[in-house]
């Protein structure tokens, strides 16, 4: 098994009595898209600035390319791009200036990508970046990520200020692009609550909530697991207790159920009660994803009481 390209063990990371992340264990391999999910405030954006040594954590271990990224900065810094939630550019500087700026600190610069970029997104290389919309600030950052063509890209919420055209068409062809030019050794760590968006590009992902990884599987794996299951009856039915389902919504005689593991029994079920018909879907990987987080919103309500 080669060295993974991120290692994180048991990352703990407190602000005063609050743990932003608690006990978090991932591991990213080289050539992955990686995905960590979670909404606002989950714990992403903290578990990001340790690894990139941004933030000490308070306990676990956090490595990138086999390094302590605070002992072996240079080192790892060099292979790697970031582009974080929350942007800043010198307020006097041109995106030209911008991208000479970062190709000066660089050993490699892909000028043809920069050009091709710029005029994918139809922006104009000698505009003040000050004077730029959040969406083309966003774009800026990600063409100033790619040109040195990193081993590995890390984006925090790299699309949350672009509209829903640009977002896919950056994400479908820019980061898909950037990851097929060397598949084998080109790694993209990705934070977004925007799941949708990433859907055919994950390989595997981590879902975070309130600063615990709450499943970390790997993406066929997860679509193969959890199925959504759509029956209609004759008559309106009560939900079933049956294991394995993990929400259940009724409209008049259609029953949606959400089921992990297997939806055989859930068939058989369904046939006797003598259904009309009966669908068995695979889940998006946001649909995935919300029913994790539920199923554990539910789980900690009734330890609760």
């Amino acid at each position: 098994m080669s060295t993974p390209v991120i290692q994180i063990k048991q990352l703990v990371r407190t602000f005063n009595t609050t743990d932003a992340v608690n006990g978090l264990d991932l591991t990213v391999q080289p050539g992955r898209c990686y995905g960590l999910f979670g909404r606002n405030g989950a714990g992403k954006t903290t578990t990001i600035k340790c690894l990139l040594d941004l933030l000490k954590p308070t306990g676990g271990k956090v490595e990138l390319f086999g390094m302590n990224p605070a002992k072996h900065e240079v080192a790892t810094r060099s292979r790697l791009a970031y582009v974080p939630d929350q942007l800043g550019f010198y307020p006097w500087m041109s995106a030209l200036d911008h991208f000479q700026h970062l190709a000066s600190f660089r050993k490699l610069w892909n000028l043809q990508l920069q050009t091709d970029l710029l005029d994918q997104f139809h922006l104009d290389p000698n505009q003040n970046i000050n004077s730029m919309s959040k969406g083309q600030k966003m774009q800026v950052a990600l063409i100033g990520a790619l040109c040195p063509e990193p081993e590995l890209l890390i984006l925090d919420e790299p699309t949350s200020g672009l509209d829903p055209l640009i977002r896919r068409e950056f994400i479908r062809t820019v980061i898909g692009a950037y990851q097929d030019a060397d598949p084998e050794n080109r790694t993209v760590f990705v934070s977004t609550h925007l799941i949708t968006e990433f859907e055919g590009l994950i390989d595997e992902f981590t879902i975070m909530d309130q600063g615990r990884g709450l499943v970390t599987m790997q993406t066929d794996e997860a679509r193969a697991q959890y199925k959504r299951v759509v029956a209609v009856f004759r008559e309106t039915q009560e939900a079933p207790d049956l294991p394995g389902i993990m929400d259940c919504q009724i409209e008049g005689r259609e029953m949606e159920l959400w089921v992990e593991g297997g939806e055989t029994h859930i068939r058989n079920w369904a046939e006797q009660l003598g259904c009309e018909s009966l669908e068995t879907h695979a889940m998006t990987l946001e649909e995935i994803f919300l029913t994790i987080v539920k199923q554990k919103e539910k789980q900690h309500a009734a330890t609760a009481h």
